[in-house]
């Protein structure tokens, strides 16, 4: 499995990076699978860099919060209005029971038939896993101020060299502060992305909303966690600082996300 840093910027695009989006891909044994977890502002464009859009194979929004869904509007005319067809079914999208009429209202469509006939949407039911190809995506409910928001915890299964399948585990924190779902998330996971858009000292009064390094690293030493990526750090968000949050409290390998980098799992 192997995943790519499409945007990793929080709350908004930066000037090295588009906001939250992230390419993971596993064989099957027959062919390369391609899913897309978030797809936020600036992210459309980056994202052509390393797929053509027609190669992903579904889109799962952890919440819809703008720098995490709101480049759908920009897929939607791609899907729509290419040239000669679009060439493949509906795009399955997962996301919150709003994602299908907040993104039509967002592009100024009537909710029927809005978007429905060029993404093929399906609302998370929490633990209610999903098959895709070689992967499986859960959704864990997490601690974000908005009406749903999700962990993702994606495990792939792959023929390994031997012939002997290999499974391996991805867990996407979303937007959240410290919780158990974040944790139950990231339960024994080969790598945990996981937000860190505060500093200790500066955001201390600001509760339910976002991990710092330091609580990121707590969640990654209670999940039991192998690796720790951090991600989602915004423009005014010291990436020194929320690195060195971490690595006290975490004894695994930890580090800053950078839009481009490709991650083996």
């Amino acid at each position: 499995m192997k995943l790519t840093i499409v945007g990793c910027t929080g709350s908004f695009p930066g000037p090295g990076s588009p906001a939250s989006c992230y390419l993971v891909t596993a064989h099957d044994g027959e062919r390369e699978w391609k899913i897309v977890m978030d797809l936020g502002s600036g992210a459309l464009g980056a994202i052509q860099r390393y797929t053509d859009l027609e190669d992903i194979d579904a889109i799962f929004l952890t919440h819809l919060h703008p720098d995490h869904c709101m480049d759908l509007c920009g897929l939607h005319v791609a899907v729509r209005w290419k040239p000669g067809g679009w060439g493949r079914d509906r795009l399955p999208v997962w996301g919150p029971a709003a994602t299908a009429d907040r993104m039509a209202t967002a592009y100024g469509l009537e909710l029927d038939p809005g978007m429905h006939e060029e993404f093929d949407f399906t609302n998370w039911t929490e633990l209610k896993p999903v098959t895709v190809g070689p992967f499986t995506v859960t959704p864990f409910a997490v601690n974000h101020p908005v009406e749903e928001a999700y962990a993702l915890r994606v495990t792939a299964t792959e023929p390994g060299k031997d012939g002997v399948p290999v499974t391996k585990v991805l867990t996407y924190s979303g937007d959240t502060d410290s919780c158990q779902g974040l944790e139950d998330a990231a339960k024994g996971s080969d790598l945990f992305l996981c937000e860190a858009a505060f500093e200790e000292g500066r955001d201390d009064d600001i509760k339910d909303v976002h991990l710092t390094g330091k609580r990121a690293g707590e969640a990654a030493t209670n999940a039991g966690a192998k690796r720790l990526l951090l991600t989602h750090i915004p423009v005014w968000t010291s990436q020194t600082k929320v690195l060195s949050e971490a690595k006290p409290v975490f004894a695994g390998d930890v580090a800053v996300a950078v839009a481009g980098v490709h991650y083996t799992i």
